[in-house]
């Protein structure tokens, strides 16, 4: 199977292997949303992923 590379882009691994990625449905419609909203949601969040998906989304990593 290949690897889903637009995915894959989109993500971000830590030294110590935590997965992160922005928060999704921030593109538009955020004027109405409150400032500590908007710079909360610029911020990265972690993804909680099988292992199943890592070897999917990630090769290389589960070496």
């Amino acid at each position: 199977m290949k690897t889903n590379k637009s995915f894959t882009k989109r993500l971000k691994v830590t030294k110590t292997g935590k997965i992160l990625a922005r928060t999704p449905g921030q593109n538009h419609f955020n004027a109405r949303a409150k400032r500590s909203k908007q710079l909360e949601a610029k911020r990265l969040g972690e993804l909680t992923m099988t292992n199943r998906e890592k070897a999917r989304f990630l090769p290389g990593l589960l070496a």
